[in-house]
């Protein structure tokens, strides 16, 4: 563990130095020092960082719950299911249609359009924190298309699963299914009616157990959101919607920090440890292909998220290029595919595509007025962009 964090500390450092973002160092820390690359091997089972790892998605998600409270979520739910849902039918879309393309198989292409088509919660979070644009204008509909995505895929996983296992029935999917939306329906009533009470419950003047007792909600919250079928971080995120909106929100947030920033680091790294860089050469060039088509359909999504709240060019091209990423969902599938013995090929496939992309996207979004410079529409005033790389975890 302590080799994990000093490793990834080291990397990250160094790149700093050359203006790279973390996260694509992080899991570089955990392709070389991982069980695939000879040298030094400090983890040799990646099953060993699982419950850790695990925690950083919460501890992620759940600061993205602490900034986007009810009131965005309620003045903007058109707008957001608009926005989300156009995102979906053009990533997801492309995402079965290339997967027909390859000819791998129809539950291959099936799993394919949820590789292509969501974004990574982890890595978008990351990239906007690291970036300074939590406050930004276009940040609530990126926020909302995660969010979009989100409940999608606890829909799809429930819809894949019994296809990837050869399940039952129809009637088996249909009941986890209506499980998982239940679950999801609970959880966004608490959060719209239970803020007060929950408040009166959490609030103390003691920051040792404010930390425990947000820490343990948000922890307990996700283990029962995955038993639903609910994906665990998802049930974090609503955590952190309940408790932004109380009167302590503001001191949890500040409490999170050190603890999103460390255990989001092993995420990352653990991420690493899952890649065997000998198997990417067989899939190069449906890699390289797979990331063009999103490049291209984030592109479109950006457009269409942007004439919907009526952006210019670069609030259009920060929502491009911000929710490139893949990362965490698309490794899921990968094991789930895996587990089901679809074709051999798509394990290194998605380890690589989600490589390039979690490198490339916190570059491009770094970057995006490049991109803006394409787009249509009237620019914005000249804003002072932050430091590519950030102030690390700080808030703008």
């Amino acid at each position: 563990m302590g080799g994990a964090f000093l490793a990834a500390a080291v990397l990250a450092r160094a790149g700093r130095r050359i203006g790279l973002p973390t996260i694509p160092l992080f899991i570089l820390a955990g392709i070389l020092l991982g069980p695939h690359t000879p040298g030094i091997v400090l983890v040799a089972d990646p099953h060993d960082l699982e419950m850790l790892s695990a925690l950083g998605l919460v501890l992620l998600l759940f600061y993205l719950g602490l900034e986007f409270h009810l009131d965005d979520l309620k003045a903007g739910g058109r707008k957001m299911a608009v926005a989300g849902g156009t995102y979906l039918a053009l990533n997801v879309g492309a995402g079965l249609g290339f997967g027909f393309a390859l000819g791998w198989g129809t539950s291959e292409a099936l799993v394919l359009a949820g590789v292509l088509g969501i974004s990574s919660s982890a890595i978008v979070t990351k990239v906007l924190v690291d970036l300074g644009r939590i406050g930004n204008p276009e940040t609530r509909p990126i926020l909302g298309i995660i969010v979009v995505e989100d409940v999608f895929l606890a829909l799809y996983l429930a819809a894949l699963q019994p296809i990837l296992s050869g399940a039952d029935s129809l009637a088996a999917a249909v009941t986890d299914g209506g499980k998982a939306f239940g679950f999801l329906l609970l959880l966004a009533l608490a959060a719209r009616f239970g803020t007060r009470v929950v408040g009166k419950l959490i609030r103390t003047k003691d920051d040792e157990l404010l930390v425990i007792s947000f820490l343990g909600a948000a922890v307990l919250v996700a283990g029962i959101s995955e038993w639903f079928g609910v994906a665990d971080a998802i049930g974090a995120f609503m955590v952190g919607l309940m408790l932004g909106s109380t009167s302590s929100g503001e001191r949890i947030l500040k409490l999170v920090h050190p603890l999103r920033d460390a255990f989001g680091a092993i995420f990352f790294f653990a991420f690493g440890l899952s890649i065997d860089p000998g198997d990417l050469p067989t899939v190069l060039w449906p890699v390289l292909a797979a990331v063009a088509v999103t490049l291209a359909m984030n592109a479109c999504a950006g457009i269409a998220a942007a004439r919907v709240y009526g952006f210019g060019p670069q609030a259009t091209a920060n929502i491009s290029t911000t929710l490139v990423a893949r990362g965490e969902f698309a490794l899921i599938l990968a094991t789930m595919a895996a587990g089901a013995g679809l074709d051999e090929r798509l394990s290194p496939f998605i380890a690589g595509y989600v490589l390039v992309l979690a490198v490339l996207a916190p570059l491009a979004a770094g970057r995006s007025h490049w991109l803006a410079r394409f787009l249509p529409g009237k620019p914005e005033p000249a804003l002072r962009e932050p430091d590519p790389v950030g102030a690390g975890s700080g808030l703008p």
